[in-house]
């Protein structure tokens, strides 16, 4: 059995579904299967055999790859449930009869494992309405301790790296591009391959920016609500991938992408962005919104080209081959969102007073989503100098303040906005945009060129507010707004009430930075993902 002879494997399935194989009380055995394994569910144990495929992205085709692969298994899979992987056991055969262990050479492997209830699955828990943010902070945790562990040896190269999430990608659309006409929708096909592949084109930085903090691990790889189990002895996550290292070696984003495409999937949208807000807090990795929507994309991508293989495979019945083709469909739909949420460029407005933390705040998310800042303090000086009174005794309104200096500043900023998002880039324009004249201009901006809008409102009490000007008279700053001119500037904004939720987030910028940026991003995140079905 070292070879293809699924004959011999079809007499041994036929076998270890009989309770009498094994050595332990076992009836009634059920059993489950995927494209690549058989598995046994007896008693209180669980035993799983490798099919002997080669499917280009794994070989199980020897019985020696296979005993290779099981103890792979165990030995990944103890990381983060110990307690369930037990120990990998040979399959005899003497006189035609299979014997689990017994005399003479294996000539098959499984993996024995502790049985987990199937109602403590995740899967089943968020149907069944058990699942709430109490849980999901709690697997927030556990992931943030897993990822948190030793990452080994720091990554050499960066550009390697990146041509294996680039060839990874390139692998899912090349080996299910012949379902394409059949099982898939050829031009939403070719959308989300597009999307996927200029992602990589023109966001290259990002993904070394990623590896250069460290956010690159060996992760479980095949993260999703039906291999996580809330148990009486804590989380146990099972089932993460042994076959293929470059499948496991990943951005941590990668990894919690699959749980959250998996979740939403299922129906379950608030719950997912909850999980993701939550991990990005507590590993302290805001960075990972930028990269989530493309590791979505890609994760659908992998299931319905799973679903595409099982579909093709002859022992499915016509029953089931219609249920993988209704979630092939949909993961390609998820897909083709995603990747456009994730190539979509940003058009980001921090307004509010002066001295509510605008700047601070805007060059913060520019660094962090790699969008390009523009400051209507900057412009209006290179447009036209410096003021002719020192900040104190300007007269708002006059000299380079005046309608027509402010009115020209903000066209050049917005001038400035639409030649970057035109190129593809995302665009953060940081001034009080008091005037809903200049706001309008921003929403006609945004709908002529695609670009994500969002306004980000900095808030503060007056009395911090005011605290904040005066503090300005002893400090370097590029704005000219002091305490002076608190009460016209009180007087002139006129109140985000034309833009509603959810394209206006409020901020309150007594909080600290971190906190401001994840209100921000984990809100836009919460605001850009599919419907609840």
């Amino acid at each position: 059995m070292d070879t293809h002879d699924t004959s011999d494997h079809r007499a041994l399935f036929r076998r270890m579904a009989d309770p009498d194989f094994y050595p332990h009380p076992a009836a009634p055995v059920t059993s489950v299967e995927t494209h690549i394994s058989k598995v046994f569910l007896a008693g209180d144990y669980v035993y799983k055999i490798k099919k002997p495929l080669n499917l280009g992205f794994l070989d199980f085709t020897t019985l020696e790859k296979r005993a290779y692969f099981c103890d792979r298994e165990i030995f990944l899979n103890r990381r983060l449930a110990a307690d369930v992987y037990l120990d990998v056991v040979a399959i005899t055969c003497q006189n035609g009869t299979y014997r689990l262990g017994g005399e003479g050479p294996a000539v098959e492997y499984a993996v024995k494992m502790r049985r987990l209830a199937d109602t403590c699955a995740m899967k089943y828990l968020l149907r069944s309405g058990r699942i709430d943010n109490p849980q999901i902070q709690d697997l927030a945790q556990k992931l943030a301790a897993f990822y948190g562990q030793p990452a080994g040896d720091p990554l050499q190269d960066r550009q390697a790296e990146f041509d294996i999430i680039a060839g990874n990608c390139a692998e899912n659309f090349n080996q299910t591009r012949n379902y394409t006409g059949r099982l898939l929708d050829p031009d939403l096909f070719s959308s989300v391959q597009d999307l996927t592949m200029d992602f990589l084109q023109q966001h290259r930085l990002l993904f070394f920016n990623r590896m250069d903090e460290n956010r690159f691990q060996d992760c479980h790889g095949d993260l999703r609500t039906g291999h996580v189990y809330f148990t009486d002895r804590g989380i146990r996550i099972i089932d993460c991938i042994e076959f293929n290292d470059r499948f496991r070696h990943q951005d941590v984003a990668s990894d919690l992408g699959f749980l959250a495409m998996d979740m939403e999937f299922m129906g379950y949208r608030q719950l997912a962005a909850t999980l993701i807000s939550a991990c990005a807090r507590v590993t302290r990795d805001p960075g990972i919104y930028g990269m989530i929507d493309f590791y979505k994309s890609y994760r659908a991508v992998v299931r319905l080209k799973v679903d595409c293989i099982r579909h093709d495979e002859p022992d499915v019945t016509e029953t089931v081959k219609d249920k993988l083709a209704v979630k092939i469909k949909r993961h390609l739909m998820l897909a083709r969102h995603y990747a456009r949420c994730a190539s979509r460029p940003r058009l980001w407005v921090v307004c509010g007073m002066p001295a509510s933390g605008k700047s601070t705040l805007a060059r913060e998310l520019g660094g962090l989503c790699m969008a390009r800042v523009i400051s209507s303090d900057r412009v209006r000086r290179e447009m036209f100098g410096p003021a002719s009174e020192t900040a104190e005794n300007i007269a708002f309104e006059t000299d380079i303040y005046s309608r027509d200096a402010t009115r020209g500043t903000y066209d050049k900023m917005l001038e400035t906005a639409a030649w970057e998002i035109r190129k593809g880039g995302s665009v953060i324009l940081d001034a009080t945009f008091s005037a809903r004249v200049f706001r309008r201009q921003v929403v006609r901006l945004a709908e002529t060129t695609d670009a994500g809008l969002l306004f980000i409102e900095c808030v503060l009490p007056d009395a911090r507010l005011k605290k904040r000007l005066k503090d300005r008279e002893t400090q370097a700053v590029e704005s000219d707004a002091r305490l002076t001119h608190f009460e016209f500037f009180k007087k002139n904004y006129e109140p985000l009430t034309e833009i509603s939720e959810p394209g206006h987030i409020e901020v309150n910028t007594e909080n600290s930075i971190q906190a401001c940026v994840d209100a921000v991003l984990s809100g836009n995140y919460r605001n850009t993902q599919p419907d609840e079905s």
